[in-house]
């Protein structure tokens, strides 16, 4: 049986590396969902170094924050902390500005290294691979082992090729995911718009039928919003648009969903929730509104706005998507109709 040569097993070595990247960029190229981009990318750095945990942490420009994104084989008091500020002169402050691969063989040797987590975690070794497209930030990719490591220039060398790559994969990845987010949300007030609205509320009740459970729907419209936008202006008006969106969004439920529907007109998907349980919502978000406004456009007005709101839950106002949205647009309508600053439903039958 004759035994490899050194050159044969460079070879296979790089060979089998190759390989590792030509799989991260099948699966990759294959997809612009950033979740699974962001896997790939780090099971391939993890497989060609031979490692057992790692991370991939993306660069928010705004904030100046690194954002834990993916990982595996950390324990969940080690990645429990999400985003961390990058510090100018710090240590990932160095690492992102030079671009270059930074490799500690032995954490215990290094008398740089005082990082009290990766102590607890037991970190040995690891390598910080700057992801980076020309000057651009994307974030930072972490390899780690339990155990002190030397690495071979080979096997860096290809980790610098899957970086590089993996950079412009994941900058296309988050382009995507922005351009989608734009595409549903309202550019003003940062909500759903419209037509995440028909989606989300087709799924919504799907779901409730299947399981059998009640859900409302609460219609919400700014009163004389025509005659505050001509007497303040349009960007006042839309600092009311703006305002209303964020209180609504208070005093509601963390699962209860808002929408811009349209105009000064917005609207709340409440999952799980019957009559009462929605008139209790609608009435706290309309007296909110009656109550904090009056902080905020009170210098430009010397007022705050108010709000009227329409009510109706499935199935006791309507069995699908259509009979339920014009229930609730009527019974705004009924709202603004006597008085506004209401809160309207149909009653219970007697």
């Amino acid at each position: 049986m004759t035994s490899r040569t050194p050159k044969a097993a460079h070879l296979e070595e790089e060979l089998r590396d190759l390989r590792s990247i030509l799989s991260v960029a099948q699966v990759v190229v294959s997809s612009l969902e950033l979740d699974e981009v962001l896997e790939n990318i780090l099971g391939g750095a993890m497989a060609i170094m031979e490692m057992p945990a790692g991370s991939i942490a993306l660069y928010d420009e705004e904030r100046s924050e690194l954002e834990l994104h993916c990982h595996a084989g950390l324990s969940e008091n080690f990645v429990a902390k999400v985003a961390w500020k990058v510090k100018p002169g710090g240590l990932t402050h160095r690492i992102l500005k030079e671009g270059e691969l930074f490799i500690v063989e032995d954490t215990a040797e290094a008398e740089f290294f005082n990082n009290p987590l990766a102590v607890a975690e037991g970190l040995r070794s690891l390598i910080a691979v700057p992801l980076k497209v020309q000057n651009k930030i994307v974030g930072v990719l972490y390899v780690d082992d339990f155990e002190p490591r030397s690495f071979s220039e080979k096997r860096l060398k290809s980790l610098s090729i899957l970086a590089s790559f993996a950079s412009m994969c994941i900058d296309n990845a988050r382009l995507h995911e922005r351009t989608r987010q734009l595409a549903c949300t309202d550019g003003l007030t940062g909500l759903y718009n419209h037509r995440q609205f028909k989606q989300v509320f087709r799924e919504e009740m799907a779901r409730t039928i299947r399981y059998e459970k009640p859900l409302a729907l609460v219609m919400f419209d700014v009163d004389d919003f025509k005659k505050f936008n001509d007497t303040y202006g349009h960007p006042n008006g839309d600092k009311v648009l703006v305002d209303v969106a964020q209180i609504l969004q208070g005093a509601l439920r963390e699962y209860d969903i808002v929408f811009r529907y349209g105009g000064e007109e917005f609207i709340a998907i409440l999952p799980e929730t019957g009559i009462v349980g929605a008139l209790i919502a609608a009435e706290r978000a309309r007296r909110a509104i009656q109550d904090e406004t009056p902080k905020s456009l009170g210098p430009i007005s010397g007022h705050g706005v108010t709000v009227s709101a329409g009510v109706a839950c499935y199935p006791r106002d309507g069995q699908d998507l259509d009979t339920l949205l014009k229930a609730t647009d009527d019974l705004l309508y009924v709202a603004k109709k006597h008085g506004k600053n209401k809160v309207y439903h149909h009653p219970d039958p007697d």
